[in-house]
Order: C-alpha cells, then structure tokens, then sequence
C-alpha cells in the first residue's frame, strides 16, 4: 500500500488523496502559526516499481511561486545522496513523476539538514582545542540555542560573526556553515592558521532550530519571522534574536556573515548594508573587496544577479544585516545561495545541493583573510 508521512525531524506535507496506482495529490502545509507555505519533506513507501505521478495541487498561492520556474524536486533513498527530479509548474501546481527503485523514498524542496547532523557538527568541533560550544540561550520552545566560539578571545583580535538559519527552511546555510566550520578547524590549512592569528569566530550554525524541526520555511515557533525582528528583537516571541543580538553587543562585531537561500534568484549572491544612516566609502570599499577575493576563490560566487541596492535612508534596520551593520558599523552582509541551481554552473544531476554548499562554506575564509587587516 502507498503511503505518504512527514512525521520527522523537518518533515511537511498534506495528503489530499492516494491513488494505489500511483496518482498522489498533495498540498503545501503551513509554517507554525504562519500562513507562509513553500517547503516540503515527506517519505513514500510502498511504491516500489510503481509509476508515480505527484501534483502539489497550491502550490501557486506559496509564499514565493516564482521560486517554482525552472525548479526540480530533490529526492533520496538513503538521505544521503539528494538527486533531483524533472519537474513542471503549470496552472499553479508543481508536478513531478518517478518509478521508485526502493520501497522507500524520500523528497524534498532542498537537501535537509537534520537537527541531528546540527547536533553532531557542535559536538565534533568542540573536540578541537580551538572551540568552545557555549549555549548563549533558549529558543521559544525551550530548546538551546548553540554558538561555537573558535579562535582565541582577545582585546586585539577580530570578531567575526556567522549566524545561520533564520530562517529554518533555508537548510543549505548549515550547509555552508559544516564547511566553514570543517576548514577553520583544520590546523593544516594556512588560510584558517592566518585568520585565527588574527580573529575569533562565533559561529551560530542554527538560530532557528524550532522552525527547522517543525519544517517551516520562514518563521520561528511564535510565527516570526527572525530576519524581521533585530530593530527590537522581543525576548518571549523571537528570544533567538535576543540572545544572539545581546552575545554580539557584549563581544562587539567587525565582520558579520547572515547566511540565507533564495527562492527564486539561481545564484550566489550577497547583500550589505547600502541604505543604512552610517553606510559610507569605508564599508563600500571592504564589500568591494569583498566580492573580488571571494569571485577570485570560488566560481560559484558572482555579483552581476543580486537583489536591488537600497537607496540611501531606505535600508530595513529590522533586517539582520541591515541592523548589526548599523549597529556596529562594520561590514556585514547577507549570504544568498539558490534553492534550484546555479545557473552559472549547473549541475544536471545534483543541481545546487547541501555539497556545494558545504563547499562554499570552505571558500568564505579566503575573502574573510582579504578584509581582516582592514577591519576597525
């Protein structure tokens, strides 16, 4: 017997009907306490050798259907290798068709990263003598909110801040953040030896672990968005936002990466802080820099496709970026990878995946060597 569930760690989806010779008509849940839809995760079994067609029957009325163009469904047997799966958007519905090879089969909008991997990358990386695991808070359901401190904590070094995940559907940042984490603790490579002479890391990999295990796109538990709400981030509906805001003000900041997907735009693409009261020729000329060192270390990496620049006096200081720029006045941006392919480099089989990303990850440490000196 066929049978759809999402009764797991990230897992989100309804089941309309089940057509025992393969015709699954589903719909997008919605967010908790939200009405944003647009991630999916959810297993079929029973299927095996069955030509399976599935319509995601609302997917039109998503919270970004332009995220659906050119876009492919991506699947596994064993959730470890994601593949991705020819798909269509017609008539506000996003069909896909697959004869499953095993009894089991699970899809997704992008590779997952479970709270358990969450769980094991901390653990791992504080067996470095270079790491702390602190717990600087609790999320809304009570669950702990973990930061990595890597590098020595000094007066004359720099505070560099990556913090991913606010929003939790955007699984490809602790993507990013496992390979950033991997290369800087790897005491044979000379371009993380040379930043941690220089600077110490803290490292957020999750902010939004109620979210992701719940399979939201967007929001936290409370139904909020975590990217809207550093202007006055409340401690009881967003406390993710609050703690982390309250460890960067007692630490300070000179470097702050937001690490994010995009639904629609297929590129690697960053966002700063033109826009803002106190944007001026410093914090242009680091970004500029910025972007040269990383196009230089990574083809993946562009900066022709990106979203509008802010004019001045319109940057939303509710933003994370926008607000810690502002705040600190120092270089920060918002990281953005796609949730379909890079359309620069595309991959046929794999699209733009949890690998690549991960590997994108490594790649951020040479533009942060390239700015480091010249941060205040």
């Amino acid at each position: 017997m066929i049978k759809v569930s999402s009764n797991f760690d990230s897992g989100s989806i309804e089941v309309l009907s089940i057509d025992q010779e393969g015709d699954i008509k589903l719909n997008l849940r919605t967010d908790t306490n939200s009405d944003i839809m647009q991630w999916f995760h959810f297993r079929v079994s029973g299927a095996l050798d069955i030509d399976c067609s599935f319509s995601i029957e609302n997917a039109g009325i998503s919270a970004y259907p332009e995220g659906w163009e050119n876009y492919e469904v991506v699947a596994s047997y064993d959730k470890q290798e994601w593949f991705r799966i020819p798909t269509t958007f017609e008539e506000g519905v996003l069909s896909f068709e697959h004869t499953p090879m095993q009894n089991s089969i699970f899809f997704a909008y992008f590779t997952p990263y479970s709270y358990e991997r969450h769980q094991e990358l901390v653990h791992d990386a504080q067996l470095s003598y270079l790491c702390n695991l602190e717990v600087i808070g609790e999320t809304y359901q009570g669950r702990d909110i973990d930061m990595l401190v890597i590098g020595e904590e000094a007066d004359d070094k720099k505070n560099v801040w990556i913090v991913a995940r606010q929003h939790p559907g955007e699984s490809m940042a602790e993507w990013f953040v496992e390979g950033l984490v991997h290369r800087l603790l790897d005491e044979n490579d000379a371009v993380s030896r040379k930043l941690l002479q220089k600077a110490c890391f803290y490292i957020v990999p999750n902010a939004n672990i109620d979210g992701s295990i719940a399979g939201n796109l967007r929001v936290n538990a409370a139904g909020r968005n975590l990217n809207r709400e550093w202007a006055a981030p409340d401690p009881q509906n967003s406390p993710e936002v609050y703690h982390i805001l309250n460890q960067m003000i007692e630490k300070g900041v000179d470097l702050s990466l937001d690490v994010h997907g995009d639904e629609a735009l297929p590129y690697v693409f960053v966002s700063g802080t033109e826009g803002v009261p106190t944007y001026g020729e410093r914090v242009k000329m680091l970004e500029n820099e910025f972007k040269r060192s990383w196009m230089e270390a990574s083809p993946d990496f562009q900066d022709e496709h990106h979203y509008p620049l802010n004019a001045a006096g319109t940057g939303n200081l509710a933003i994370g970026c926008k607000q810690i720029g502002e705040r600190f006045q120092c270089l920060s941006y918002t990281i953005e990878m796609p949730f379909k392919d890079n359309a620069n480099l595309p991959d046929e089989v794999y699209g733009w995946s949890g690998d690549r990303a991960l590997l994108l990850g490594e790649s951020v440490l040479t533009p942060i060597l390239a700015v480091i000196d010249k941060l205040r």
